[in-house]
């Protein structure tokens, strides 16, 4: 089990209040989430502040609530695109090469839950790797392997939309599983990103989301967290594990998949 955070918006944007100081902000949820189970493990924080670059992250292998290295780090992210990850570990020990989120080039991954009998799987899941990204895998984690098969198919140019290759992830995992064992249950909460297009799924573990459509004062701090220019039209969704503030959130379907469209408020979301 982990925690999840991603967000996108339509501008650079302070995400502090929601790592930091909101009543369920990922920081409280590394101590106790809201079934009182800790993700004291690691955390990690991928962001992309210039239009164009590549993401920035910073990753470290003890609890978010321990110190402040993580208010730190929250305090100084001022981007359109975030990932953000609390870890409780299931498979590998808490060190960083197991920390997510995971980065490759332009690409950040997250993944909430396990992929059901790693043990046997991870040889399947190898043999359709890349070798490149076979030899790149530091860490002992299904999900750095998950990230290394998708992007394995991206290289690959195997979908044109990017939850088209989170979708064909899960499912591939899945049968997989299932050779295994048939009556296998993962958890496949995943969450993709090229800073431009986020994108993920759910499957057998909480998910939820909330969007916001125009400029509005922080209920925490009480101010805007944009330096808004008025010719545009704001908009911003963050989707996470848990709800972590007083606005409306909404469930994301079980077995879907979605992809985050700042076009209009929300998310797209489509069966798996």
């Amino acid at each position: 089990m982990c925690r999840l955070y991603g967000f996108r918006a339509t501008e650079p944007t302070k995400v502090e209040c929601t790592l930091v100081h909101a009543q369920n902000a990922l920081m409280a949820q590394s101590r106790s989430d809201l079934a009182g189970v800790s993700h004291a493990h690691g955390w990690g924080v991928s962001t992309y502040e210039d239009e164009g670059d590549g993401p920035h992250v910073e990753r470290q292998a003890w609890a978010a609530y321990h110190g402040e290295h993580f208010q730190r780090a929250a305090a100084r992210i001022y981007a359109e695109s975030v990932v953000a990850h609390v870890r409780r570990a299931t498979v590998g020990p808490a060190r960083v090469e197991n920390t997510h989120p995971f980065v490759h080039e332009r690409w950040t991954f997250a993944h909430n839950g396990t992929a059901p009998h790693f043990d046997k799987l991870r040889d399947r899941l190898l043999a359709a790797t890349a070798p490149s990204h076979r030899a790149a895998i530091r860490g002992e984690t299904d999900s750095e392997h998950l990230f290394r098969y998708a992007l394995t198919l991206l290289d690959a140019g195997e979908a044109a939309e990017l939850r088209d290759i989170v979708a064909r992830v899960v499912r591939d995992v899945l049968a997989w599983a299932r050779e295994i064992a048939p009556e296998a249950r993962a958890g496949l909460n995943l969450m993709l990103t090229d800073g431009e297009t986020l994108a993920g799924s759910r499957l057998g573990r909480p998910l939820v989301y909330v969007a916001r459509d125009g400029v509005y004062d922080c209920e925490i701090c009480g101010f805007p967290h944009i330096h808004h220019d008025p010719r545009t039209d704001y908009r911003a969704v963050v989707v996470a594990s848990e709800p972590i503030t007083h606005e409306a959130w909404r469930e994301v379907p079980e077995a879907s998949v979605w992809t985050v469209d700042l076009d209009r408020p929300g998310l797209e979301i489509a069966p798996l």
